[in-house]
């Protein structure tokens, strides 16, 4: 274990028509790469193909969905000739009613660039001008305000996205450098042109997954790193326990073939080493929380590798309707705006991660009840003497884990069963995918304030155990996390407020702090 390097060069994600990965966008949302549109002729004039494919149906008198019509129930409309260069700004225009707290500025960074990834795919009738305009916002920092709440999922994430579309004009309200500025002011000062759409613009920027495909990116990532802490805080807490090392034998996981959870098993032997344990008249063996950390931690270990391949292929998807086949000079209507896969892996993940959240507070039942905790203090109180009489040690941190468990186990109801029938009951199914997405990064969030929590009171733990046994010592990588824990949060001798404590470690969690497992 060590304290992982800022790393020292931005990188810079090319978007083409080639595949990225979920780093690719973390990355872009945490300010580690920059975006930049690919100048490569071909890629451009394959973008520009679709475009001029629209223009010449237009002046063919072509009908063509959202571009000479009405929207959603009102396709049967036809809009006259001479309005349907307005027909984009009003789409994005009467769509400007979220509500809900802002997407902070990663998120939003995130939104940008998973939509800029979809519209490159070039099958979305737009302009490489409109691109460029993406690209031109992320390279200058101006970030759209986008109310988080308005979106069922399909005909995609239409009322968020609408914010992006409003900005790409210089219209609404942009973030730049953490401040509310006016679009057209912030752009004029950038010296950003607006843009007037073009006909079916509005509808590729709005009619899509990019929202919730975004946020599933930013929650895949936190998700693989708490799945690694989880393991090492298991570590730390069986030692603090004198738990049973043999519980996690790579015979014993042999037996059951998951390799997610084999994976997590072999994590713990690498930090636990069977030689130091002796029975001694204790259990043989360890209770739930303990002995089968592997079986819960490695329900996400496992669900992880699918939940990247549904994500990555949204990400990597053009997910607007109609779709624009310039090759063949076809327009084809379909759904691909549905998000039914982001929310399934969404709904999915919350579940396993607050199934984390839900260990680590049995865990800390465990390590502050006298009852249970093989010898250390009452609430793992470091107090002695006299003095141990008005001391309670972390009595209070147990409960507010338990709470914010409480919190998270309550968001698992999976939102994709919660589907509306809306839009004159043309949007008759949809897929609640980005309701499910806020849900997840709460999940997160909570399970996150639980591992805090777990945390100090390992680091405390495992001092109590040392001290009880002072011929005991954690091996090599629990002594290097407990060195780096050590430094950041000191032993509770005497109580103390533990929020700055927590705060802090929070902040470790969520920059990757402590490098893990290779």
């Amino acid at each position: 274990m060590h304290l992982v390097e800022p790393t020292p060069t931005r990188r810079t994600v090319r978007f083409d028509r080639e595949r990225l990965q979920i780093e690719d966008i973390v990355d872009i949302a945490q300010g580690r790469a920059d975006a930049s549109l690919s100048d490569d002729p071909a890629f451009r004039a394959a973008i520009a193909r679709g475009a001029d494919f629209l223009d010449r149906l237009l002046r063919e008198d072509g009908t063509v969905y959202g571009v000479t019509t009405g929207y959603g129930d009102s396709c049967t409309v036809t809009v006259p000739p001479e309005l349907v260069a307005e027909l984009p700004h009003h789409l994005y225009t009467y769509h400007g009613c979220g509500l809900g707290e802002y997407f902070n500025p990663a998120q939003t960074r995130a939104v940008m660039a998973v939509r800029l990834a979809s519209l490159c795919k070039g099958f979305s009738g737009v302009s490489v001008e409109l691109l460029e305009q993406i690209a031109r916002l992320l390279d200058a920092g101006l970030l759209p305000l986008i109310p988080s709440e308005g979106s069922v999922g399909a005909s995609g994430d239409l009322t968020p996205l609408s914010y992006l579309a409003a900005v790409l004009c210089g219209e609404r309200e942009v973030w730049r450098d953490g401040v509310q500025v006016a679009a057209a002011q912030a752009l004029r000062e950038a010296g950003i042109t607006p843009l007037r759409l073009r006909p079916k613009e509005g509808l590729a920027i709005m009619n899509g997954t990019a929202v919730m495909t975004a946020l599933a990116c930013l929650a895949y990532d936190r998700a693989d790193y708490l799945a690694k802490l989880c393991t090492r805080v298991t570590a730390l807490a069986s030692f603090a326990l004198d738990g049973n090392a043999h519980h996690f034998d790579e015979v014993l996981f042999s037996v059951k073939p998951h390799a997610g959870m084999q994976q997590v098993a072999a994590w713990l032997r690498q930090d636990l080493p069977t030689e130091q344990w002796e029975r001694n008249g204790k259990r043989l063996q360890d209770r739930y929380s303990i002995r089968c950390a592997p079986h819960v931690i490695g329900v996400l270990a496992d669900a992880l590798p699918f939940f990247r391949g549904a994500i990555e292929n949204e990400l990597n998807s053009a997910n607007d309707n109609p779709i624009i086949d310039a090759e063949n000079e076809r327009v084809l209507h379909g759904g691909h705006f549905y998000g039914g896969h982001i929310a399934f892996a969404m709904d999915g993940m919350k579940n396993a991660v607050a199934n984390l959240a839900d260990l680590l507070d049995r865990q800390m039942a465990l390590l502050v009840d006298s009852r249970y905790n093989h010898g250390l203090p009452a609430n793992l109180s470091g107090a002695t003497g006299a003095r141990a009489a008005i001391n309670h040690g972390l009595k209070a941190l147990q409960i507010s884990a338990s709470a914010w468990t409480a919190e998270a186990l309550k968001l698992t109801m999976p939102a994709s069963v919660f589907s509306r029938s809306t839009e004159c009951h043309n949007q008759d199914k949809v897929s609640m995918g980005t309701i499910a997405a806020r849900d997840c990064l709460r999940v997160l969030e909570l399970t996150e304030q639980v591992v805090a929590a777990l945390l100090i009171t390992v680091r405390q733990g495992v001092w109590l155990r040392c001290r009880v046994n002072p011929a005991l010592a954690p091996q090599a990588k629990l002594a290097k996390m407990m060195e780096a824990l050590g430094a950041d949060v000191a032993v509770v001798e005497e109580d103390r407020r533990l929020e700055p404590d927590l705060r802090l470690l929070l902040e470790r969690i969520r920059s990757r702090h402590w490098e893990l497992y290779a």
